[in-house]
């Protein structure tokens, strides 16, 4: 069993993990035949998912049972736009999605750019670390469905690619 610390999180609360503990269970599920990894205590929760040929997907939840703690405003978030015809590039994990390497910087690509395996088509941030999202068949971007510094969860359709 993996004991579990303590320490304050950036709302002033209890937060129950460690980024040492959550190393620590990352290389337990890595080194482990272990999918599927979840600890939960009190209102605090971090999922592990392996999936093959991937780097674990990470997720923490805190349930706000304080309310002083809980957002003070909601931001309704516009429903998924549906995915084109094509090939869906998802999201390997959970995260904010970039259309470039930096604010000032061009997009990666556009609807109707031409892409080739292997060429970064956006960016997702999860844990301030950037992931470059790799074209994985070549062809045609169709759609871009997420819009540019929104979050996206995993396996979310990101942009669809026609192939040829």
């Amino acid at each position: 069993m993996v004991q579990l610390g303590s320490r304050k999180n950036h709302l002033g609360g209890e937060m129950f993990v460690k980024l040492a503990e959550i190393r620590a269970l990352i290389e337990l599920v890595e080194a482990s035949e272990i999918s599927e990894l979840e600890v939960a205590q009190g209102d605090e929760k971090i999922r592990i998912v392996k999936s093959s040929g991937a780097p674990p997907h990470i997720s923490y939840t805190r349930s706000a049972t304080d309310l002083s703690q809980a957002p003070q405003t909601v931001q309704e978030q516009p429903s998924a736009p549906e995915e084109a015809d094509g090939h869906a590039l998802k999201s390997p994990m959970v995260g904010t999605f970039y259309r470039s390497p930096s604010p000032d910087a061009d997009p990666f690509v556009g609807v109707g750019d031409g892409v080739q395996i292997g060429q970064v088509l956006c960016i997702v941030e999860a844990m301030k670390l950037m992931n470059e999202i790799e074209a994985d068949i070549t062809g045609t971007v169709e759609a871009i469905l997420v819009e540019n510094g929104q979050p996206v969860e995993f396996g979310q359709p990101l942009l669809t690619i026609r192939p040829g």
